[in-house]
């Protein structure tokens, strides 16, 4: 078990000045452009993997630090740059999560290396859990995997909804219902590969914010996929469904178990965004001057700034006490929703007391904080809502099924 300490190591601060170094030249300049086209930047994450920022090496060395630590220092900073970007550079990270999560140490070194490619030919990878009718309620999933016993293969059917990188991925980790009386006790999860024959795109989202990240439906009509693809084995997944039957519970939801460790990253994520609003913010308010003076030194504007620094350092406090119970003891009272619902909250109201701080500049397209503000939203709806996850903190702190 790594000693907690709010103290960077070398290795930590060296990858955080590596990293904001790429956000501050690659990305952050290239934000506007990608944001306005609403298209992937395939250049950016090229880019990203040639500098060994996208790919499996960078991603292996950030979770196996056994302080937790660094995978959302390096994330807050590629968020800084911006989140559209991030996100495209990032979302490959929640197929490889689930793939980690749940499959065998052979399934594992197989295909999380091939959800990245290499910097000559990169991949991509996408994680499928939500439906048109299943957001926050993954237990009511109503894509299936039946088992062909003669073939030894799964046939997988139904439509995804809200995937990053979805359609586009050259593999797809899909979440799908193998016994549906189980809810989500009857849950598996399954790789399909590149090319494989029956998965397609359906609607690519218009959104608010986040509009250099993909996302789309992807829809499963008879997607047959070989029995080794199942996440763990057949052997294990039997032995789950059999413990749930006996006794009503089993080894847990292997999509609620992506999603909570990955938690503290979101967090990180929307700490990035509110950083970016905060510092600019900062700066204007005192380069800015009205009446004879920097509109700073008024109080309204001055406290304004005090809250906003607070709540991004309290934030952070929340990611890294998550990411080290993560690697160290685990999580007893909803610390990483808390780090979650912290930090997103924050990035709302920091990207908009940030438009407030610039006036009409700061409702123009041509000043980076509204785009801020577009993309701060999207962190207290996926990956589990404020509200799921105030729902996750009270049932830990209280023991008790609160619906």
């Amino acid at each position: 078990m790594a000693d907690f300490s709010l103290t960077l190591n070398e290795d930590q601060l060296q990858i955080q000045s590596w990293v904001h170094e790429f956000a501050a030249e690659v990305i952050r300049p290239a934000a506007h452009e990608w944001d306005e086209r609403e298209e992937f930047p395939w250049p950016v994450v090229q880019e990203a993997a040639k500098n060994g920022l996208y790919g499996i090496d960078f991603l292996m060395n950030a979770i196996s630090d056994n302080s937790g630590l660094t995978l959302p220092v390096a994330v807050e900073e590629i968020f800084w740059g911006d989140a559209g970007i991030g996100m495209a550079i990032m979302g490959t990270a929640l197929a490889a999560a689930g793939i980690s999560g749940n499959g065998t140490p052979e399934q594992v070194m197989e295909w999380v290396p091939q959800c990245y490619g290499t910097p000559d030919d990169v991949k991509l990878g996408a994680f499928c859990v939500s439906e048109p009718d299943a957001g926050s309620d993954v237990s009511s999933l109503r894509t299936r995997a039946v088992y062909d016993q003669a073939t030894d293969e799964w046939v997988l059917n139904g439509t995804k909804a809200w995937i990053t990188n979805g359609g586009i991925a050259d593999v797809h980790v899909v979440v799908a219902a193998v016994d549906p009386e189980l809810k989500g006790r009857g849950q598996a999860s399954f790789i399909v590969p590149p090319n494989t024959k029956g998965l397609s795109q359906g609607q690519k989202y218009k959104k608010h914010g986040i509009r250099a990240s993909h996302t789309a439906e992807v829809v499963l009509d008879d997607v047959r996929i070989p029995g080794s693809l199942l996440l763990g084995g057949k052997e294990k997944l039997d032995a789950k469904l059999a413990r749930a039957k006996e006794r009503g519970h089993s080894g847990g939801q292997p999509a609620m178990a992506t999603f909570e460790a990955t938690r503290p990253t979101v967090g990180a994520q929307a700490l990035g965004v509110a950083r970016a609003a905060y510092e600019y913010a900062l700066e204007y308010a005192k380069e800015r001057h009205a009446f004879g003076k920097p509109i700073i030194m008024n109080q309204a504007i001055a406290f304004k700034l005090a809250n906003m620094a607070v709540e991004i350092d309290a934030s952070r406090l929340l990611i890294w006490r998550a990411a080290w119970l993560a690697r160290n003891g685990g999580f007893k009272n909803g610390e990483g929703s808390m780090s979650k619902y912290k930090a997103s909250e924050t990035a709302v109201r920091v990207t908009e007391d940030a438009i407030q701080i610039l006036g009409g500049y700061g409702y123009t397209r041509e000043y980076p904080v509204e785009r801020w503000h577009r993309d701060a939203k999207i962190h207290t709806i996926f990956e589990g809502t404020s509200e799921i996850q105030q729902l996750v903190i009270a049932r830990a702190i209280s023991g008790l099924r609160i619906e």
